[in-house]
């Protein structure tokens, strides 16, 4: 009787119980789910021989028949799909409409490499070989929002309004049109689709992809549950015949013993069923929750994802908005021929060639406010504001000029002409300067800001009013920490500030004269080109004298960029008589090639007190990706000669520098111990806090206020100033062709200068005569005192010679 209801179970065989695998018209494979899509997925088909061949011996246990009229004894695991997803009858449907290779290109260092590319369903998508579709996809783009441009005969792009940008290489034109044409066939079939799609149903919102994944995952569990539902239900029928067996067993007269033992495993046939109830109740349970989440979580992705090409269309369109505004508003303004800023032969060389037109095509130097930049009329820059009326156009450049050097004595300036955007293929130039030093490779002025390095030296005093507390301080442990606070201070300029200044030329000074207003003046002079060294000397009438040396030594390692600053720096005190000495520490240009420029700082500086012995440590810590702590941080602890610390540093090179008291608290073993965290943090004194930034300093380098005022020209100064450089002028004001001709024509000046020096050095050699090497002309080499080094030294007579205006003395470097 069992074995009769046990045949009704299994009834025709696995045909029936493979069913919930997905069916199909293809020929019947034993556990393999059917045939046909075989969408069950692979490893299905294997559960479900697995539950037959447990069918036949479950018959076979309770003496059926075997396996049946199915031939369920000839299940085992079924044979995997194909990879790709299409076999059987359904191949035409998902089938790729074409495939084959394409060159991508994919950085400045790879250029174009070959790439698997397959068209399907409106989605382009790219493989490294055509193997690695069985498991990676390295990109999809949908057609459906894209655009397809064609460059030349065998390049193409395609882009989807900025997220991803394809620049695709055929091996030949007649490749490319094929790719082209099939491109814009599954582009218009896409936009069809899409079109006709109905938004109100769940499934209709997610894409065709994820909608084929989610019924793939979905039926599969279906098939698992209906599985697990046969499993239960033959579980089900033996337990039935199982208990009917025991009844029967009951019912003969056995020992007390056996009638004991076939009661315990008829509880436990119950015990066994009910368990295997509540294991298909919760799967039933787990499917429907899958079902339910599986819709919400594809409706929510689907809804983030139109947000963002929403978003990119919009972004998209208010570019366009504002190029055609700018455009419209160059061509209603009134501009002098020879504007700069106006569309020209600067169009030419911004232009990358690659793309649409939109950004790439646009000029985006603009000024929207009269520039109040002075320059001597001898330059010939004749720049003037974009927004300067007709009126005054009818002014002479005598009168314009008299009057900007007017307002200029009055105040200073606070901007400067916007930074045009002009591309550059940075790897082209720098791929053969690997290993080499900076100072000695040919740079465009296009890598450069318009500043010397002369001027960002002497940049290091915007913040001398720490000097100046300073040389109040009767403590000298305390004098010491505005001293490493304005050493610190020194690098936050340099946090925005990725391009390189203008190597100085032989013998080329920098004044700045800033005696009235904040009590000090400050002098530079080039003392040295091979290598290039800067000596700078700054005194101040509060009580402080600054001198150094700087030599910069820079190594180009093909990802980054290290500049190392050599020589000392000085600062004394003259009512104390207090003399400070420190180096500078390595700076670090990071994604030279690819990415974003940003700088960093790291190592230790030595502020050595060399007539008390007092020190001070700072450690500038490197950023690391791991790290926790807080970026570009600064420690720093202040000794007196016995080492004990008496103040501890702590801040960013950035932001501000903090100092604390430390007060030695006993220890549990009688010694010393450190001040405790929240006892030091009643001491905290701040020292130096950054500057903001001027208005729109993105727009002019980042300059600083004081920067901003560097290369103002200013009347009286030596002819050899860097606010006389030509070069340096003209990139200033936007005119980068012609300052990158006459910054190869000053460099063969002095390179010319330099071959002259060595054929009298020679002569004089032969000749057996005294030959005086270069010496600089404000400065003295000889040994420091103090550290015992050979440095240039302020030898006087500068500042007199202005007041004389007697330049007889320099040289024609310009």
């Amino acid at each position: 009787m069992a074995a009769t209801e046990l045949r009704g179970v299994v009834g025709p065989g696995p045909a029936a119980i493979a069913a919930p695998g997905g069916g199909g018209t293809g020929p019947p494979v034993v556990g393999g789910g059917g045939g046909g899509r075989g969408d069950s997925g692979p490893g299905s088909g294997a559960a479900l021989g697995t539950v037959t061949a447990a069918a036949a011996a479950a018959a076979a246990a309770a003496g059926g028949p075997g396996p049946g009229a199915g031939g369920v004894a000839a299940a085992g695991p079924a044979p995997a799909p194909p990879a790709g997803g299409s076999g059987g009858s359904g191949a035409g449907g998902s089938g790729s409409a074409r495939e084959g290779w394409l060159f991508k290109w994919t950085n400045y260092i790879k250029g174009y490499q070959r790439r698997w590319f397959v068209l399907s369903n409106g989605l382009l998508s790219y493989y490294r070989s055509k193997a690695e579709m069985r498991h990676t996809c390295r990109g999809t783009i949908n057609l459906a929002t894209a655009n397809i441009t064609v460059e030349d005969s065998c390049n193409f792009i395609i882009s989807n309004g900025g997220a991803q940008t394809y620049h695709l290489k055929a091996s030949s034109e007649v490749e490319r049109q094929r790719w082209v044409t099939a491109l814009e066939l599954a582009k218009a079939k896409a936009v069809k689709m899409l079109a006709e799609s109905d938004e109100s149903g769940d499934e209709e919102s997610v894409s065709q992809t994820d909608k084929t994944e989610l019924q793939n995952t979905l039926r599969t569990l279906s098939s698992k549950v209906e599985d697990l539902t046969t499993c239960n239900d033959l579980i089900a029928k033996h337990g039935t015949a199982l208990q009917r067996s025991l009844s029967e067993l009951e019912a003969l007269r056995l020992p007390a013993e056996s009638n004991e033992k076939i009661k315990q495993v008829n509880e436990r046939a119950t015990l066994f069923r009910i368990t295997s109830n509540a294991m298909i109740n919760a799967c039933r349970d787990f499917l429907m929750l899958a079902q339910t989440h599986s819709k919400k979580w594809q409706k929510s992705l689907q809804y983030e994802r139109d947000q963002r090409i929403r978003l990119e269309e919009t972004l998209e369109q208010l570019a366009k908005q504002h190029n055609h505004l700018e455009r419209a508003f160059r061509g209603a303004t009134v501009l002098p021929a020879n504007t700069p800023g106006s569309a020209g032969s600067g169009k030419d060389q911004c232009c990358s060639g690659k793309g649409d037109m939109s950004d790439e095509d646009d000029e985006n130097e603009f000024f929207d406010a009269p520039e109040i930049i002075t320059m001597p009329e001898n330059l010939g820059h004749k720049r003037t504001g974009s927004n300067i009326s007709g009126a005054s156009s009818d002014i002479s450049l005598d009168e314009q000029y008299k009057h900007q050097l007017e307002e200029t004595k009055k105040e200073k300036r606070t901007r400067i002409p916007y930074k045009p955007n002009y591309s550059l293929n940075l790897w082209s130039i720098m791929k053969n300067c690997i290993g080499k030093e900076l100072s000695k490779i040919p740079m465009p002025v296009n890598f450069n800001e318009p500043l010397s390095m002369l001027q960002r030296l002497t940049e290091d005093l915007e913040y001398h009013e720490l000097l100046d507390r300073a040389a109040k301080c009767e403590n000298s442990l305390e004098q010491l920490c505005y001293v490493a606070a304005f050493t610190v201070s020194s690098y936050s300029t340099t946090v925005f500030r990725t391009s390189k200044p203008f190597n100085p030329l032989l013998g080329e000074t920098f004044e700045l004269d800033r005696l009235e207003e904040n009590g000090y003046r400050s002098l530079c002079e080039q003392v040295s080109h091979h290598p290039p060294a800067a000596a700078h000397h700054a005194e101040s009438k509060n009580g402080w004298t600054l001198r150094q040396e700087i030599k910069i030594t820079s190594k180009f390692r093909g990802k980054y960029l290290s500049i190392m600053p050599l020589g000392s720096i000085h600062c004394i005190f003259h009512a104390t008589g207090h003399h400070y000495t420190w180096k500078k520490v390595t700076t670090t240009v990071h994604n030279i090639i690819v990415g974003k420029l940003w700088i960093d700082q790291s190592g230790e500086i030595d502020i050595v007190n060399h007539k008390t012995g007092d020190k001070c440590n700072l450690k500038f810590v490197p950023y690391s990706y791991f790290s926790r702590d807080v970026a570009r941080k600064v420690t720093g602890e202040v000794t007196d000669p016995s080492g004990k610390v008496h103040f501890a540093l702590l801040g960013t090179w950035d932001e501000k520098m903090d100092c604390f008291k430390v007060q030695p608290v006993v220890g549990e073993n009688g010694g010393d111990a450190r001040q405790r965290g929240h006892e030091a943090e009643e001491s905290r004194v701040m020292l130096w806090k950054r500057n903001p930034l001027p208005k729109n300093a993105e727009n002019m380098y980042y300059f600083s206020e004081l920067a901003l005022t560097l290369n103002a020209w200013e009347s009286g100064t030596a002819p050899t100033d860097s606010r006389l450089r030509p070069d340096q002028r003209l990139m200033e004001n936007g005119r980068w062709d012609e300052a990158n001709a006459e910054k190869q024509r000053l460099e063969e000046k002095q390179r010319l200068s330099r071959k002259k020096r060595e054929a009298e050095a020679m002569k004089a050699t032969e000749d057996g005569t005294p030959y005086d090497p270069y010496k600089a002309l404000w400065f003295e080499r000889k040994k420091d005192p103090v550290t015992k080094e050979l440095t240039h030294i302020y030898r006087g007579g500068y500042w007199e010679c202005k007041e004389k205006q007697d330049w007889t003395s320099c040289p024609d470097i310009f």
